[in-house]
């Protein structure tokens, strides 16, 4: 099968420029990455085809060559490069991939210390932080601002994030020539690794600043103001953009991440946006019914009718007394669990009473009188 044109694969004209060969490679190699095109068999060869492509393009010699003579510039011992049938992955055409993995994501991995070309910047983006901040349950209901102190890295103030001392400008570094890594040949491969010199900067700082080392950034403790919202659970994240560590050189900040944790609480368990409160009332009380009162998590009161006969586990439910929502999708609902307490350290009188009142109340416990029935039952079984 013949080679298609490879101006035709890239979907430019023959006299397009070298950024625009650029932009219509990084457009194609997005759209047939295999890993976004798992369900299209053609995908790779598609891949392969424009990394050939553009490989050839990108070179001006070799475009030139391409340009005249075509595929044949490449074939039959004419040279300027690797094989246009080379396999994926192997051999010269792998080399040749690395070059163009690097055209493509270039931009990206320079800012951040990978590898990178001789456009990469001098300057990093600062790392990201992250900082624990425990609240209360009432304050995660009523939203609050805190003030939190942060240990991070700031921009030096003698340089002014340059790193160089009276702002000197970096000069190119001459072990890579501002590409920020080297190469070794070694066999069939080239080993490519970040420059010992300028640690994959590109550029060297002749007389550093005696602040910052030629960093650029100091380490200081900052003191930040935080507005936590209503209704915030233990994970909640909140993001701070540009408050992060300072970058390297004049590079941008990174951001601050802000990891909720909700405290537990003496008398509410939270699940979700409902609370849960468990109230202990007397025997008798549970017996003849009546009312109690119960706290809010607003820190007020409210009074729940408890009926006669309750057991322990009952529940009530109050409707709105609940936690907000984090995104104001409405509030939530307490919900109120009885627990019948039996008395401790009883009284000579009040054993008297209890033992009539047991005598005087044996049909008033359904529940027991079934379970000894059943037992009854199960017993009488087991000795037919």
């Amino acid at each position: 099968m013949a080679k298609r044109d490879f101006y035709e694969v890239l979907g430019v004209a023959k006299g397009s420029s070298a950024e625009e060969l650029k932009k219509a490679y990084r457009k194609k190699a997005k759209e047939l990455h295999p890993d976004r095109n798992s369900d299209n068999p053609q995908a790779e060869a598609q891949f392969k085809e424009i990394n050939e492509a553009y490989d050839v393009l990108k070179d001006p010699d070799r475009k030139a060559a391409y340009d005249r003579y075509g595929h044949a510039a490449f074939e039959g011992g004419m040279g300027g490069g690797p094989r246009p049938n080379a396999a994926y992955g192997q051999g010269d055409f792998a080399s040749a991939f690395s070059d163009v993995f690097e055209d493509l994501f270039g931009d990206f991995m320079g800012g951040r210390g990978g590898g990178g070309g001789g456009g990469r910047s001098r300057a990093q983006r600062g790392s990201d932080l992250r900082y624990n901040l425990r609240v209360s349950l009432e304050e995660a209901f009523a939203g609050v601002q805190k003030t939190i102190v942060v240990p991070t890295s700031v921009q030096c103030d003698v340089c002014h994030g340059s790193g160089a001392e009276g702002g000197a400008e970096p000069v190119t570094c001459p072990t890579c020539s501002g590409m920020g890594k080297v190469r070794a040949q070694q066999g069939f491969f080239t080993v490519e690794r970040t420059c010992p010199q300028c640690n994959g900067m590109g550029q060297i700082i002749k007389n550093p600043c005696r602040t910052c080392g030629g960093q650029g950034r100091t380490e200081r403790e900052r003191s930040l103001s935080v507005n936590i919202p209503q209704g915030v659970e233990t994970g909640t994240r909140i993001r701070l953009a540009g408050e992060g560590e300072a970058g390297l050189r004049g590079g941008p900040n990174g951001d601050l991440y802000i990891f909720i944790e909700v405290k537990d609480h003496a008398i509410f368990q939270r699940d979700g946006v409902h609370l849960f409160c468990r109230v202990p009332i007397s025997m008798p009380s549970a017996a003849l019914g009546g009312e109690v009162e119960v706290p809010t998590i607003d820190g007020g009161k409210a009074r729940v009718k408890v009926p006669a006969g309750a057991q322990t586990g009952k529940q009530m439910r109050l409707r709105g007394k609940g936690m907000p929502a984090l995104r104001g999708a409405g509030t939530g609902d307490m919900v109120i669990e009885l627990a019948v307490e039996t008395p401790v350290n009883l009284t000579s009188r009040q054993r008297e009473l209890l033992r009539e009142f047991e005598k005087l109340s044996e049909e008033n416990n359904p529940e027991g009188s079934s379970f000894f029935s059943k037992v009854k039952g199960f017993w009488d079984g087991m000795k037919n």
